[in-house]
């Protein structure tokens, strides 16, 4: 039997606009990054985009070199996408990425024109799909000139293979010359997608924060779990089956020292009382004012989506509470 969507996966979900655009995206979204592809059990994977769109979660963010092998993450989604979500697909927003290193030679890399739609015209190959909604350039690029990359975003969206563009780790400075580059373009730029956590600030630093406010802009956050320091799941040891010993070799073992480890004990304290597990608390902090749009999370297994997903109920975390986090781990 082909998968049927639930009637009710509208019903809990909150969907905020994305900066001053038409454009909304769900709380929740869910990142298909090194967790989905290669060899990880194919019924699964299903399973997972089951959970979350009869949920509520209607994005779905990817890249051209996510996988454990790049290009693999694209290829595995459009399988399901089309022997299952069809039905679906325009209630659904699929974005994907270019800037990273996806092939050898000069041009499967960075910010210029031929790489990125190039890359572009892969990942739809690899998806089965006419268009993405949202097309990122992955990376800033400080080699080609920024008009020529916002050109090339522009051209996504002026060929139909794209409906919307974003930024993806650029900094404050650099998202404003992109804006009015890509506004003298018409280009419909939405949104910016960066790292943010409790344990990471830098678009707090960087002036990212601060510009996508101020020039009307989107934001979703990705690593909101710190690849998964914000969880239960170092509190007590390093599990055999934990990422530090079998993932793609991001999170290290030496960045669990005594003192992050005391901050995430507290940090789970604070967590408890507040009737949260520690990744629940952290996913509410991240969505504590009205600058972020959308938090992407990664999942193993469709339980932690609906983990994830008991945020949507949470209390906000009061003056009091966030001043606590930044004391345990800004001051310690």
């Amino acid at each position: 039997m082909s998968y049927q969507a639930s009637a009710s996966r509208y019903e809990k979900m909150t969907y905020n606009r994305c900066g001053k655009s038409g454009l909304k995206l769900p709380k929740v979204s869910l990142g298909l990054w090194h967790n989905f592809g290669g060899a990880q059990d194919f019924e699964n994977m299903k399973k997972m985009l089951f959970c979350a769109f009869d949920n509520g979660i209607t994005h779905f963010d990817l890249a051209n070199n996510y996988g454990p092998k790049p290009g693999d993450a694209e290829r595995i989604f459009g399988k399901i996408l089309q022997e299952n979500f069809l039905p679906y697909r325009d209630e659904m927003i699929i974005s994907t990425k270019a800037g990273y290193t996806m092939w050898e030679g000069p041009y499967g890399d960075f910010g210029s024109r031929k790489y990125l739609l190039a890359s572009l015209d892969q990942s739809l190959k690899r998806m089965q799909l006419d268009y993405v909604d949202i097309f990122y350039h992955h990376r800033m690029d400080k080699e080609t000139p920024l008009e020529e990359t916002m050109g090339a975003l522009a051209s996504a969206v002026q060929s139909g293979k794209a409906l919307y563009v974003g930024l993806s780790n650029y900094d404050g400075a650099t998202l404003k010359e992109a804006t009015a580059i890509l506004k003298e373009l018409h280009c419909p730029f939405v949104i910016n997608q960066n790292r943010y956590s409790i344990l990471d600030r830098t678009i707090e630093q960087n002036g990212l924060k601060a510009a996508v406010q101020e020039t009307g802009k989107g934001l979703i956050t990705f690593s909101p779990l710190a690849q998964g320091l914000l969880t239960d799941r170092y509190l007590n040891g390093i599990p055999a089956d934990s990422r530090i010993r079998t993932g793609p070799g991001f999170l290290k073992e030496d960045r669990l020292t005594p003192e992050l480890l005391g901050k995430l004990h507290a940090l789970d304290a604070l967590a408890k009382e507040r009737g949260q597990s520690l990744a629940q608390m952290a996913l509410t902090w991240i969505l504590k004012d009205e600058a972020v749009t959308s938090v992407l999370v990664g999942a193993s297994h469709p339980a932690q989506i609906l983990d994830n997903l008991g945020i949507l109920e949470a209390t906000p975390l009061s003056e009091a509470e966030l001043q606590e986090i930044d004391r345990i781990v800004l001051e310690r």
